[in-house]
């Protein structure tokens, strides 16, 4: 669908209309995982599903986002060495992974579960929202210009990818309801298939393409769509939730 519609339009360049749709396949081939966690709070999920679907989107990203990211770009005509995906996911996944463990084991060594829990944690709340706004600055920063002179281009990629998110959502929430499952473990899993691991995408976007390119603006987009969208999905979502009380 995004395909057909982007080149459809006469005034999008074929170049031009690629790389918008590599920065969508970015955003649709990263499963999300740290907002889920928001989205499943916001639902009322059950804590131990979403820490299973959340652990098996990290599996998902280590070993199958180069492939799969590979796969589809390929299908587009785009080309992406091997390396340099290989390179974003160590450098925006594993590295921080690794890290985020090795902390864990030194500070619960040293000071106990409890202080990692309810004090060290704490320290870094904000850190992964300044983190996000700062690259979103940057990337404006470069962007700017594009976004000023082709507002409609951005209402052409909003549009296909807000479509794309309510069809995920509802698709995986009509099934949980089919197959009779209970409204806490239907609405994240809802969520999670619709969501995306947008900053993986921002992140993989800006080392392949480069921080002005059409696929840069294409990702931020998505993050500028995926949080209005997500939260209205939640309203939806809990106003559903008598529909999963079952005789």
């Amino acid at each position: 669908m995004v395909n057909f519609i982007y080149f459809s339009i006469p005034w999008i360049t074929p170049d031009l209309a690629t790389e918008y749709l590599a920065g969508a396949v970015l955003l649709g081939a990263a499963p999300c995982t740290a907002m889920v966690f928001v989205w499943s709070t916001l639902t009322k999920g059950n804590p131990a599903y979403t820490v299973v679907q959340v652990a098996s989107n990290d599996i998902i990203i280590l070993f199958a986002f180069v492939p799969i990211v590979k796969f589809l770009l390929g299908v587009s005509n785009v080309s992406v060495p091997f390396q340099t995906l290989f390179m974003s996911v160590v450098l925006f996944v594993v590295i921080p992974l690794a890290a985020g463990i090795i902390t864990r084991l030194l500070v619960v060594r040293k000071k106990g579960t409890e202080y990692f829990e309810q004090t060290f944690l704490h320290k870094f709340d904000s850190a992964t929202t300044v983190g996000l706004l700062l690259t979103l600055i940057l990337i404006f920063m470069f962007q700017g210009e594009v976004v000023l002179d082709n507002p409609l281009h951005i209402i052409l990629i909003a549009v296909p990818l807000i479509i794309q998110t309510f069809f995920i959502f509802f698709l995986a929430f009509g099934v949980c309801r089919i197959i009779r499952l209970p409204y806490d473990i239907a609405a994240p899993a809802g969520m999670i298939g619709a969501s995306n691991f947008f900053e993986l995408a921002v992140a993989v976007a800006v080392a392949l393409f480069g921080t002005s390119s059409p696929a840069a603006l294409a990702t931020t987009v998505g993050v500028l769509t995926e949080v209005p969208v997500m939260l209205t999905l939640v309203k939806i979502a809990n106003k559903l939730k008598e529909k999963f009380k079952y005789e």
